[in-house]
């Protein structure tokens, strides 16, 4: 056999070495909410955001955040993000390949909780600094492509005063074309909840789709009796009745119900969606991206929610949702909050009801660093 000609090049050409990371800077703030936070979990008048900064050897810098819900919890949070990237200096910029180092190390912890979600923040900065070094959006990275996502309105209609409840459908609808919107639920009393729905339909009319979320107000007896005198509300869905671990009582409900149930905010990974669907417990599926594994988790847990066909929604941090529903095989509904946008140089602006990706590289959030400064608290 004879050898091919070379014409002096070599047989393998030699690829220049992968960015490392640098560095990485973890910051916290807490932003005012524009409508209070009123749910059976609580009331939050202001949202704590974690700040991650992934700094590379090339000087790209991948940014994400994740919100632990209440204040007193963002230095547990920051200590195990840095505590986990204490172990990534040097290493290269290789999000799916620190994910899994990640639940080896802190196997022995636990993987779910407060190590769930430093791997989720870090799992994001990580993605966002790939795709600005391939500069390409994180959607198109990922092999999908940058468009407009159904979303619905979240960012209101929470336990209060029903007085208020019409006028602030209407504010939600009007804010960016929204044609669906979020409402809760979960009153000690089947006429408090029943006011309610009447109060947002009294505000924009029955051409709307009204999901309504029970933030695990009920017991499952509770629930049953509840989810029977709703059911001819015509709502879209009912989402979270009981405890989100009561597998044995979701599958209960699933069967009582003709409105169908929602659930996955309170994911762990891919695993948890795979115990209520064996067990006939959800219809529609959601994932939060700080529980569920940042975009690592994301993509292994909406495979699983597309070969049950199950469809699969957001549970906040709509920006990067934004890109991941794009590539989602059974991709449903983003739900749309601006928490966030207090901190962001070039939020997203939702139009006619969908809400589209930046087409900046990576995730394409940007930090105003005045307003970090503003908000900032120490940790």
């Amino acid at each position: 056999m004879v050898a091919p000609v070379s014409h002096g090049e070599k047989p393998f050409e030699t690829r220049p070495p992968k960015t490392t990371i640098r560095s990485i800077n973890v910051r916290a703030v807490v932003v005012p909410l524009r409508r209070p936070v009123i749910a059976g979990i609580g009331r939050f008048d202001t949202w704590p955001l974690v700040l991650v900064d992934v700094e590379t050897t090339g000087g790209i810098v991948g940014q994400a955040y994740v919100a632990p819900y209440r204040e007193r919890a963002v230095p547990a949070v920051v200590a195990a993000i840095r505590d986990l990237s204490a172990t990534m200096i040097g290493e290269p910029v290789a999000p799916v390949r620190m994910f899994e180092d990640a639940f080896r190390k802190l196997n022995v912890v636990g993987t779910a909780g407060i190590s769930a979600i430093a791997t989720s923040a870090l799992d994001m900065a990580l993605w966002d600094a790939l795709g600005k070094e391939a500069g390409m959006p994180l959607a198109e990275l990922l092999g999908g492509t940058v468009g407009a996502v159904r979303s619905y309105n979240s960012n209101g209609l929470w336990r209060h005063e029903v007085s208020t409840i019409a006028g602030e459908a209407r504010d939600l609808a009007d804010e960016g074309g929204f044609t669906a919107m979020k409402l809760r639920l979960g009153n000690e009393h089947v006429r408090d909840d029943l006011a309610a729905i009447s109060a947002v339909r009294d505000g924009v009319g029955y051409d709307i789709d009204l999901m309504v979320d029970f933030n695990q107000a009920l017991g499952l007896g509770d629930a049953i009796r509840r989810c029977h005198e709703l059911d001819d509300q015509g709502l879209y869905w009912f989402e979270e009745p009981i405890a989100y671990d009561n597998v044995r009582g979701y599958a209960q409900l699933a069967g009582k119900v003709r409105t169908p149930l929602q659930m996955g905010e309170n994911y762990y990974g891919g695993r948890d969606l795979l115990t209520f669907l064996q067990a006939g417990g959800v219809h529609y599926a959601m994932g939060d991206l700080m529980r569920i594994g940042g975009v690592t988790g994301w993509l292994r847990t909406a495979a699983i929610a597309g070969a049950a066909g199950v469809q699969f929604s957001n549970h906040l941090y709509p920006e990067i949702a934004a890109h991941l529903m794009r590539v989602t095989p059974s991709a449903h509904w983003l739900e749309w909050v601006d928490w966030a946008v207090p901190i962001l140089a070039d939020p997203l602006s939702p139009t006619d009801g969908h809400v589209s990706a930046t087409r900046r590289p990576g995730i394409g959030m940007a930090w105003d660093e005045r307003a970090v400064a503003r908000y900032a608290i120490d940790i």
